[in-house]
């Protein structure tokens, strides 16, 4: 079976990574990185989120939202992270997704538009709770709401819209972290939220995760062949060496059997229940890909640094920018163990 983009998907792809290339490059995300004391969120790339429908991706059409899937909203997901793009994103889709499958019919009308548009930050936790505290936010300190658990250890899911936010250090200046206090008077809870919710929403984070971990992949691995293809030693290019060559071809293909299972598990999600496609066989899928994505972005970022000689390891070169975002990411929602063990109980 043949199982690729659109050609509507691609164009889609295309917009994201010519508007980055564009007009928000790796200059402008250096700029965020060594602005250590900013909150990290650029007003004209979020200006832009809203207008080109990056958040309105799967916010149903009832609610102002373009109402597609999982397989376009990790087409943004993987160029953001080819471009190592700053801002909160990711976490305002899922507390979109959240409200989406557990809100009430208000809060659905009361934010679901206002996410769509850009109009409303949000955040999304699986640590802590609204009751104790969320002790790790991405873009805590700048989210108009941030849905997490109501309860420590429970199924139940609220809004926080109320908090105090302290900043928490992170070696990737892609990002900023901050913990919580959420104050009493700006929790609501969720109403659809149960167990079943819980897992939807993990692994829809799980697979933007990890199409940005393939974005990051595939990124760092085509500036890797474009400077080795140029660099000469000894007279030819370093890139016709057999054991770079070599492996780099090894790379390549790890980094295209990851794009591939995103691709297919974000498929999965969108089809569970009316494809084909059972719940057990779509958590099969989400977990293959994001032990394949974090595997191929470590290994493509730590080649790049590698492959570009001394440079590689230099401040000035982006290289540090694909790396961190790499680590950091990779152990988000399950790391490459982590997975490979819920892939061996899924099948064994």
């Amino acid at each position: 079976m043949y199982f690729a983009l659109t050609e509507e998907q691609q164009d889609f792809a295309t917009a994201v990574r010519d508007y980055l290339a564009e007009r928000f490059d790796l200059a402008a995300v250096r700029e965020v990185v060594e602005a250590g004391d900013s909150d990290g969120n650029p007003p004209a790339l979020w200006t832009a989120a809203g207008e080109q429908g990056w958040l309105a991706v799967t916010v149903p059409e009832e609610h102002d939202g373009l109402g597609l899937g999982m397989v376009e909203a990790q087409v943004i997901a993987r160029e953001l992270g080819a471009g190592v793009a700053p801002g909160p994103w990711r976490g305002t889709v899922l507390a979109a997704e959240a409200i989406r499958l557990a809100g009430s019919d208000a809060q659905r009308a009361a934010w679901l538009p206002r996410i769509a548009a850009g109009a409303a930050i949000g955040g999304y936790t699986t640590r802590g709770s609204a009751a104790a505290g969320l002790p790790v936010v991405e873009y805590g300190a700048v989210a108009d709401l941030v849905v997490a658990p109501s309860e420590p250890d429970l199924p139940g899911l609220s809004l926080v819209t109320g908090a105090t936010a302290t900043p928490v250090g992170s070696y990737d200046g892609t990002t900023r972290l901050d913990a919580l206090v959420p104050a009493g008077d700006g929790v609501e809870p969720l109403p659809g939220a149960d167990v079943e919710v819980g897992r939807q929403l993990t692994d829809r984070a799980t697979v933007l995760v990890a199409a940005d971990l393939a974005g990051i992949a595939r990124e760092a691995l085509t500036r890797t062949v474009a400077y080795d293809r140029d660099r000469e030693q000894f007279g030819v290019p370093v890139g016709s060496f057999q054991a770079i060559k070599h492996a780099l071809a090894d790379l390549h293909v790890g980094v295209t059997m990851a794009e591939h299972a995103v691709l297919y598990a974000a498929h999965a999600l969108d089809t569970t229940g009316t494809g084909g496609i059972g719940r057990a066989e779509a958590e099969l899928a989400v977990a293959v890909a994001k032990a394949k994505a974090s595997e191929a972005a470590l290994r493509s970022t730590e080649a790049m640094i590698q492959y570009h000689g001394g440079i590689g390891y230099t401040w000035e070169h982006e290289a540090h920018l694909f790396y961190k975002r790499a680590r950091r990411l990779a152990g988000q929602y399950g790391d490459v163990a982590t997975q490979r063990e819920r892939i061996a109980s899924l099948t064994i």
